[in-house]
């Protein structure tokens, strides 16, 4: 198992607009992402990932968050959808992705879980809510995963505290309100990206 983009440092725009998502999505690419997220609780998220996906789908992994459904996961492969996030383990969710190509991120939070999203088939875990769990957990658990499976932080990850979860284990993270909150400038949008590239990168030295 190997995780497919650059960085592995997900972009997720929860409550972004279609007609917001073109511009906050091509800042966070010329920063330097190249996997981002578009949750389904987000207003029209159709119509914002089928244009992310024609817009940017040659140059970043397209897709979606909080996927609950496998009729969810059918809608996305109709739109050209790439990556599946999920905040909880549904082994249906899971397979219904892996059958239509796709890549998962399984949100899981426990090894029961874990062993069960694998089980299924999902290619990478994502540990949600991380900061509820804190970094010596994750540790724990990777001492029973499978060391190739890429794991992924979520949850209350910041720039000042990424290299943390990257010292547990994790690959990388999923991140949230601390890159975008909903309605945010474009310019905060651009502030945050780069931060987060910042950090990845010195933690890594």
């Amino acid at each position: 198992m190997r995780w497919q983009t650059e960085l592995p440092l997900i972009a997720i725009l929860r409550g972004i607009r279609p007609q917001e998502a073109q511009a906050h999505i091509a800042a966070l690419i010329d920063a330097g992402f190249d996997a981002i997220e578009i949750p389904l609780n987000s207003p029209q998220w159709e119509q914002s990932i089928a244009a992310a996906v024609r817009e940017f789908g040659d140059r970043a992994l397209i897709g979606a968050g909080t996927v609950l459904q496998p009729d969810q996961v059918d809608r996305l492969a109709a739109i050209g959808s790439r990556l599946v996030v999920t905040p909880n383990t549904d082994a249906a969710v899971i397979r219904r992705t892996v059958a239509c190509g796709m890549t998962v991120a399984a949100g899981c939070a426990t090894a029961t879980e874990a062993f069960t999203a694998l089980q299924a088939g999902a290619q990478s875990l994502k540990i949600f809510p991380s900061a509820a769990f804190g970094p010596d957990y994750i540790k724990a658990l990777k001492a029973v995963l499978p060391p190739e499976v890429p794991v992924f932080a979520v949850g209350g990850v910041t720039p000042q505290n990424l290299h943390q979860w990257l010292a547990a284990g994790c690959i990388g993270a999923g991140l949230g309100s601390d890159l975008y909150r909903a309605g945010q400038p474009l310019a905060r949008t651009v502030d945050q990206a780069l931060a987060f590239v910042a950090a990845y990168k010195e933690a890594l030295r």
